[in-house]
């Protein structure tokens, strides 16, 4: 309802596809299925993805609004409000993260599963995937890259592992020639996740050189995300190579400022932001 998943419905809605988003604050929900309303056939429901029922209850709900659903993206993720070491987070908060991030990607990674196994029944055998999972995690690089805590870094590589034991798993039960499970890591974006009120200046400045906006990278991962025919691939935004280019010709950023923030920290270009510097999207 928010940050890169609101982008991607936007980006899917505007390909002529129809939608459903989920997400647990309803007045946010509400705003969001308003505004994307504007651009295509959107449905939205609350669901709390760490929650058995509530992931049933969405599977259900988009089965019944859509007919038939091709692509599942596990996109819900949390970090932790603050950027302190482990020992100093609050266990609830620490739970919570893993909760949501890996509890929520297991479970609706085996709903979607199920949901496309009881289409496959009623179509003839596909000769190439057909139905296809994205799992948002970080790659080993991205990992490292990141400036957030413990708990929501080691829970997203947890993702980009699953993805891989999920899809020998599939492999195994001679499910992957109908249903692909991908993982899909769209760098450093400009929402929540990555910026807080507290996000040091050096830190912001540094965001300059290879931070994106979240509909930046929806416009580069949609496309292949529909485009997808393998049974286990990866989604990038960012390789290697692309980000060490981009630190090394963004140093005067980094030093003075550029696109994103100024010297100071202070967030500059077009549009509305709240106090972090996350643009405000309705």
């Amino acid at each position: 309802s928010k940050g890169l998943g609101f982008a991607m419905a936007r980006e899917f809605l505007t390909s002529g596809h129809r939608v459903v988003i989920c997400g647990r604050d309803t007045e946010t929900l509400a705003r969001a299925e308003a505004a994307l309303g504007r651009d295509g056939e959107v449905y939205a429901t609350r669901c709390d993805v760490s929650n058995v029922a509530d992931v049933q209850g969405l599977v259900q709900f988009a089965r019944r609004k859509l007919g038939r659903v091709d692509v599942f993206i596990n996109n819900a993720g949390r970090a932790s409000a603050t950027r302190k070491p482990l020992w100093e987070l609050d266990p609830e908060d620490v739970a919570e993260t893993c909760q949501v991030n890996t509890m929520g990607s297991l479970l609706c990674s085996q709903a979607a599963i199920r949901l496309f196994m009881e289409q496959l029944e009623a179509e003839p055998r596909p000769v190439q995937p057909r139905y296809h999972i994205f799992n948002f995690g970080f790659s080993v690089f991205g990992a490292q890259l990141s400036s957030s805590t413990v708990p929501h870094k080691s829970t997203k590589r947890g993702v980009a592992e699953m993805t891989q034991f999920l899809a020998a798993e599939l492999k195994k039960n001679r499910l992957d020639h109908a249903i692909g499970v991908h993982e899909c890591s769209p760098g450093l974006v400009l929402t929540d996740l990555l910026l807080k009120p507290d996000t040091p200046v050096a830190l912001r400045r540094f965001f300059n050189t290879i931070a994106e906006e979240p509909d930046v990278v929806a416009r580069f991962v949609v496309p292949r995300m529909l485009n997808m025919r393998e049974a286990n691939s990866e989604v990038r935004y960012l390789q290697f190579l692309d980000a060490f280019v981009r630190v090394v010709g963004g140093v005067p950023a980094i030093l003075w400022g550029g696109r994103y923030f100024d010297k100071d920290g202070n967030r500059v270009g077009d549009g509305e932001f709240n106090e972090a510097g996350v643009r405000k999207l309705y």
